[in-house]
C-alpha cells in the first residue's frame, strides 16, 4: 500500500494529496487562485516586480490601479489670423516730396543727405544730430512700423532698412525750411519681427498738405546710405480724431488747426487719389491722449 501510495506521488508530483480531505484543500487553494487571477485582469494594468539586481530575489505583484485620466473633449483655439496675415496690401508708392534729405534733391545749391551722416541710424528722432543737439517739441508719439512681404503671407522682413522723416510742430522741415536744424529724421533696421520702433511727435498741419508722415524702406542698411535704392517711398496719414485732439493746443500747434480744417485724405493732393484699403493701411492705429502721449503702429506692404 505505501508503495502504491508513493507510486501516485511520484506520477502526479509532490502537490498532489494522499487523501480526499487534502485533495479538497488543494482543490480550494486552486480555486482561490483561479479568483485572484480573473480579479487581477479585471482591476487594470499590473506589473510584476522581482528583486533584479538587488538582494531580495522573492517576486510579487503588484497591481496598479489605472490612472490614466478619462478623455474629455479638447478645445483647439482657430488660430487668429493677425492683421499682418490678413490684412496687408502693398502700399501705394508716393512722392518723397521736397524735403527727402537722402541725396536726391538739393538744399540752398548743396545736395541734402542726412543718410551719410554718423547719428542717422536711431530710434529717438527728436533731437538734431547735426551741428545742433535742438530738439523738436510736440506731442509725444512712439510708432512701430511692421515691415511685411506681401508676397509671402505677409511674412515679416528681417534686416530692412527704415528711414521716417516729417515736419515739426509748425511744419517746418529740417535741413531746408528749418535749415539749422536736423530733428525728425532716422533710420533703423527691423527686428526678427520685421518691426521698428521710433520715438517722435505729432507732425504738425501744413498749408495745403493733410496731416503726414514720410518713409523710405531699403533692403540694407549699406543700400539706405546711398539714398537712390529704396523698394518703397511712400507716407503715413495721421487720423483725423488725432489731429484734432492734438491740434486743440494752440499754443504747441499755433496753425495746425486753422489748415486742418481745410483738408482731408480725399482732398489731398497725395493720398486723394488712393483706394479705401490704401487709405486704411497707410494710416496707422493709435492709442493714448495729448497729456500721456501716444503710441501708433502700421504695417507697410512690400513685394520682393
Amino acid at each position: 500500500m505505501q508503495q502504491l501510495d508513493q507510486a501516485h506521488q511520484d506520477d502526479h508530483g509532490p502537490d498532489h494529496g494522499h487523501s480526499l480531505v487534502e485533495d479538497m484543500a488543494k482543490m480550494r487553494t486552486l480555486l482561490a487562485r483561479r479568483r485572484a487571477l480573473k480579479w487581477f485582469a479585471g482591476a487594470g494594468t499590473f506589473a510584476l516586480v522581482s528583486g533584479c539586481g538587488g538582494s531580495d530575489s522573492s517576486d510579487a505583484v503588484t497591481v496598479v490601479t489605472d490612472t490614466t485620466p478619462t478623455p474629455t473633449s479638447t478645445v483647439t483655439a482657430t488660430p487668429t489670423a493677425t492683421a499682418t496675415a490678413t490684412t496687408c496690401i502693398v502700399d501705394s508708392a508716393e512722392t518723397a516730396g521736397p524735403y527727402p534729405a537722402d541725396g536726391t534733391n538739393s538744399s540752398s545749391g548743396s545736395t541734402a543727405n542726412a543718410l551719410t551722416v554718423s547719428g542717422i541710424v536711431r530710434s529717438d528722432i527728436r533731437a538734431s544730430f547735426i551741428g545742433t543737439t535742438t530738439v523738436a517739441t510736440g506731442t509725444q508719439l512712439t510708432i512701430t512700423l511692421t515691415v511685411v512681404d506681401v508676397n509671402a503671407v505677409c511674412a515679416p522682413l528681417a534686416n530692412y532698412a527704415v528711414y521716417l522723416w516729417q515736419c515739426d510742430r509748425n511744419g517746418n522741415y529740417s535741413l531746408y525750411t528749418a535749415p539749422t536744424e536736423s530733428y525728425l529724421r532716422g533710420v533703423q533696421v527691423t527686428n526678427a519681427a520685421g518691426q521698428v520702433t521710433f520715438t517722435t511727435i505729432v507732425p504738425g498741419c501744413y498749408e495745403g498738405r493733410y496731416p503726414h508722415m514720410h518713409f523710405e524702406v531699403f533692403s540694407t542698411l549699406t543700400a539706405a546710405t546711398g539714398g537712390r535704392y529704396a523698394v518703397l517711398t511712400s507716407q503715413l496719414a495721421m487720423p483725423a480724431a488725432l489731429c484734432n485732439a492734438v491740434y486743440a493746443d494752440t499754443t504747441l500747434y499755433p496753425a495746425s488747426a486753422t489748415r486742418f480744417a481745410k483738408i482731408s485724405t480725399s482732398s489731398d493732393n497725395v493720398f486723394g487719389d488712393n483706394t479705401a484699403a490704401q487709405i486704411a493701411q497707410q494710416t496707422p492705429t493709435f492709442a493714448g491722449s495729448v497729456a500721456d502721449g501716444y503710441t501708433a503702429s502700421a504695417v507697410i506692404g512690400i513685394t520682393r
